[in-house]
Order: C-alpha cells, then structure tokens, then sequence
C-alpha cells in the first residue's frame, strides 16, 4: 500500500484544480453510493492516512482507497491519458482539468458528515500522523494506549502497519522506524516498552511529516537508511543490511543485524 505521504503529496497536487470550482462530469463506473452531479462544487480534496477524499458540496465525498494498483492523474481537457480507458475508476471534470483515479481497488460515494462518525467507513483510523497536530503527546499517547487492543505477540513492524493504532505508516516506514529506534521489525509487542512504543510513533510522524512536500522520499542524509537496500552497508555501523519476509502480514521488512538484533538476541 502507499505510504500516507504519498496520499497527501496527492492530495497537494489535485487540490489546486478541483477546490471551489465547479463539476462538470462525474463518472465512477464502479463505484457504490450517489454520485455528485454536475453543478455542484468541488469544496476540498483531503487525504486522511491511506484514503484519498474528494468533497462536494451537495455533502457527497468521493472515497478512493489506492492499495498497490490505484494512481490519481491530472490531464487538461483533451489530453491523453498515459493509462487505458478500461482502467479507469473514477474521474472528475472541471473546465480546465480533470482528475482521473486508475486502478483502485475501493471506490465508493459516501456521506461527507458520515465520515467524520466513530461508525463512518473511517471511524476505526487512528490519528494520522502526516497531520501537524498528530506531533501533540497527546496524539502520541492515543497511538501507544491503541497498541493495547493488539495481541502481545503481534510483531512490532506489523504494529506500525496496523491503521487502527495510527495511520499513514506503510511498509518503506515500518522499516525505517524500527531501523531508527533500534527495535527489529519481528520484536513481539509485549517484549516492546512503552517508553519505545512512544519513541515508535513519535518517529513515524516525524519521518512521515518531513516528507510531506516536493522531492524525493528521505528519511537519512542521501536518501534511505535500510529499506530496498538490501546488501548496502547500514548508514550508522556499516553492517550489511537484510531483509526478509515475516509477521502475520507476509510483508517484506528490512533491518539492519548488528543495530536491530532479532529477538532472543542481544
């Protein structure tokens, strides 16, 4: 899944086209829930931990989930897009832009009011820490008590994946994290204290949050410090960095051995 940076560099960039002006075509083919119509207006493009929202004034909010497939794109009324038609899940014309969403697998019209409800389709969201206020110990101190509802045993890099403690941690930040934090990714929760349970998430948005404008994604001077580099010597002690698949999710982690030692050693 993208990462949460990803969505609001998204979000960033549809939103000077679409807020305030006026609909002039919907089509989400796919999509369950009424659609807005023409005439109504586009009043903010959001995105909130892994979700992409477009909101309209009739009180109608287009709800995309992007996963591993999905891509938003703007083109200029006649411009050709650079994915086929068969593909496309949503678009939504102005008069001088239309933004296009391929390949995603949730698409669904939805209640703008209904979202900001414990019972909405977003309810079960942590905070999400791309936004300035997640930085607040408050919002930190939410994350670390959300953990609790997790099984002990559950590793700490799936943890940091899991939306309902805090949103917007993806698979190339689960590994940063626990490389910055020094805490291998398959550390069992409960064998995780909880002053590093608050070191966790107060890392995350702050990698998250510094990566929020133009650029490439960097979390250490150049670049990555373990994720995809697999076989590179560690930015801190030069040890080869790995990585592997595991936890309940199947998902591919990297870790740094002589920094992050696994469980049961050191």
């Amino acid at each position: 899944m993208p990462e949460g940076d990803t969505l609001w560099r998204t979000a960033a960039r549809l939103r000077p086209a679409l807020v305030g002006r006026e609909v002039v075509a919907v089509e989400t083919p796919r999509a369950v829930g009424p659609a807005a119509s023409p005439g109504e207006r586009i009043v903010e493009v959001r995105a909130v931990g892994k979700h992409l929202l477009v909101d309209c004034s009739g009180g109608s909010t287009l709800r995309t989930h992007l996963r591993m497939t999905g891509s938003w794109h703007l083109y200029r009324p006649g411009e050709r897009w650079r994915k086929p038609r068969h593909r496309l899940v949503a678009r939504i014309a102005v008069a001088e832009w239309e933004a296009v969403c391929f390949s995603a697998p949730i698409v669904e019209w939805c209640s703008t009011r209904s979202l900001a409800q414990r019972s909405g389709p977003l309810g079960h969201l942590g905070p999400d820490l791309c936004r300035a206020d997640s930085a607040a110990p408050e919002v930190v101190s939410d994350c670390v008590d959300r953990m609790s509802m997790l099984d002990p045993g559950t590793p700490i890099g799936d943890v940091l994946l899991d939306q309902r403690v805090a949103c917007g941690v993806g698979n190339v930040y689960r590994s940063e994290v626990c490389w910055a934090e020094r805490i291998h990714p398959w550390t069992p929760l409960d064998r995780v204290a909880p002053e590093h349970r608050t070191r966790l998430v107060a890392c995350a948005g702050r990698l998250l949050r510094a990566n929020l404008g133009p650029g490439r994604r960097t979390t250490v001077s150049g670049g990555l410090a373990v994720y995809g580099r697999r076989g590179a010597p560690c930015p801190r002690c030069g040890a080869t960095v790995e990585s592997g698949v595991g936890g309940a999710l199947g998902r591919v982690a990297s870790w740094c051995p002589q920094c992050q030692p696994p469980p049961g050693r050191g």
